[in-house]
């Protein structure tokens, strides 16, 4: 047997507690208690006291007392798991006035949903780049006997495993890629937030915890590296635009030439297509505007 399947076996599930309606508790601890009452005054008018009527307006008044021990709110969005000295009878998830055994306890849990915004923290992207990130995740509780008996404390459980998640995502893809050949966290947010997502989910799912929805929330380079990856991105750009400029630039030459040859408007040997090849490529891959010279007499 594996490690993990013990402790699957010991794992907490939720069930619905045996509870009943607090309206109806109290109508019936209060008919308790009025009956009690007139059974003490009744136990007491004649001139010797009835000690039978005595004994039962005191156990009926003890009931009714008792039954008065027993209730609890539960409110919108909200919980109830109930103990019996230490074992887990149920979760009473009925909102309002709800009544149990005076000696069963109830421990409250919110099932609504919650937002956390995680802390910046430094992780090492793919390419080993130090970069900070944060995490903004919404998260809910779906097993109330998971999220209190499995944890020790299911709110900080959470806060560790964004933490981990986050440092699991950031170091699988690099930050960024200026050719857009794989995907990255700055350019692939939808793509990190469902895996992100869908890491969190498992790794919360031992504590009774679903993530509705999760996100990226700050992304950059650390700044110990900042100015030189601003520089590198920027010379990167610079050789992509440089890129696209020249291929741009040999079509067009390479247009230009054919229908001059195509239209008989001039016939270039070698030597004149190297000339106007270099002159086209100036003036087109030039960062300023050339100063044309024209030749009015021959090319020779």
């Amino acid at each position: 047997m594996s490690s993990a399947e013990p402790y699957a076996l010991n794992r907490s599930r939720e069930f619905a507690a045996l509870t009943q309606s607090g309206y109806v508790m109290l109508l019936v601890s209060l008919v308790l208690v009025a009956a009690a009452v007139l059974l003490f005054i009744s136990a007491v008018a004649p001139e010797q006291v009835d000690g039978l009527r005595m004994i039962g307006a005191i156990i009926t008044g003890f009931i009714g007392l008792l039954i008065l021990c027993g209730f609890y709110m539960v409110n919108p969005n909200e919980a109830a798991a109930i103990q019996l000295f230490g074992a887990y009878k149920g979760t009473d998830r009925n909102e309002g006035l709800r009544w149990v055994l005076p000696w069963l306890t109830r421990s409250k849990i919110a099932v609504r949903a919650n937002n956390v915004i995680s802390q910046t923290i430094k992780v090492n992207d793919a390419r080993g780049n130090p970069i900070e990130m944060a995490a903004q995740v919404v998260w809910r509780v779906t097993d109330t006997a998971q999220a209190l008996y499995d944890v020790d404390d299911y709110r900080e459980f959470v806060t560790a495993q964004i933490e981990a998640a986050v440092r699991s995502i950031g170091s699988r893809y690099p930050y960024d890629d200026i050719e857009h050949l794989e995907i990255t966290l700055r350019g692939n947010h939808e793509e990190v937030g469902v895996e992100l997502r869908a890491a969190l989910i498992e790794r919360l799912a031992v504590a009774g915890i679903t993530v509705d929805e999760c996100g990226l929330t700050h992304l950059a380079y650390a700044p110990e590296i900042a100015g030189a990856m601003l520089r590198r991105q920027q010379a990167e750009a610079v050789i992509s635009a440089r890129k696209k400029l020249v291929e741009g630039a040999v079509t067009m030459v390479e247009m230009a030439l054919a229908q001059l040859s195509e239209r008989g408007v001039v016939h270039l040997d070698d030597e004149r297509k190297a000339a106007m090849v270099s002159n086209l490529m100036v003036v087109l891959c030039g960062e300023r505007d050339t100063q044309p010279v024209v030749n009015a007499g021959s090319l020779y």
